[in-house]
């Protein structure tokens, strides 16, 4: 492995992950993108042999930029780098493209062996969500009422949960008000609840909150 694309909007992450990718995985070429825009054109400028990227990217949805990647490169592998539980975004990641998961505070070991494993064609998830995968094979069960939503639905949950406004959530993701509005009202009727506090509620119960 000898390029690497990291994509996050954080410069203290990027510089960490260069640190850990040319110190421990011996990377020679890494490649910076801080936005969607920019992670999109340098996937079209040269074929990447990993991409790194985070799920929560300003004004785009982190598995939207999954999704064009794999698009423009099927054959680069993804890994998701993210703050988020694997609770909440590993099982939309994976379906998105992406062929491992972590989170942030994982150590620079681990860190550095799922960057070679998926690097190398392999997935990697950590030992907590493959066991509660194989639960779920185990109950039979098709799982909680949100995972029948939409990948745009679920950040509007999400960003419900935590207070935001209609008109707030509008411009975070670049949409109108009324287009917020008639997500929310899809969003109360998947997961069958009727009040925003109702929606708090079942975040809570389901750990869908930071």
């Amino acid at each position: 492995m000898r390029s690497v694309l990291v994509v996050d909007d954080h410069p203290l992450v990027r510089d960490g992950l260069k640190s850990v990718l040319r110190e421990q995985v011996v990377v020679s070429d890494v490649g910076e993108a801080a936005t969607a825009a920019d992670a999109s054109r340098l996937a079209r400028e040269r074929d990447w042999d990993l991409a790194i990227v985070d799920i929560s990217l300003a004004g785009r949805s982190g598995l939207e930029v999954i999704a064009e990647l794999k698009a423009i490169r099927p054959r680069m592998p993804v890994l998701v780098l993210s703050m988020h539980s694997e609770e909440q975004y590993a099982r939309r990641a994976f379906r998105a493209g992406a062929a491992g998961y972590i989170t942030k505070n994982t150590s620079r070991v681990e860190l550095a062996q799922a960057i070679r494993r998926v690097a190398a064609g392999g997935r990697y998830v950590s030992s907590e969500l493959a066991e509660q995968l194989a639960a779920d094979l185990d109950r039979q069960v098709e799982g909680a009422a949100h995972r029948a939503l939409s990948n745009r639905e679920f950040e509007v949950m999400r960003l419900l949960g935590r207070g935001r406004t209609v008109t707030q959530i509008a411009s975070i993701l670049g949409i109108s008000d009324k287009t917020v509005s008639t997500y929310r009202a899809r969003i109360l009727e998947k997961i069958h609840v009727k009040t925003n506090a109702d929606l708090v509620r079942y975040l809570i119960e389901n750990n869908l909150l930071d």
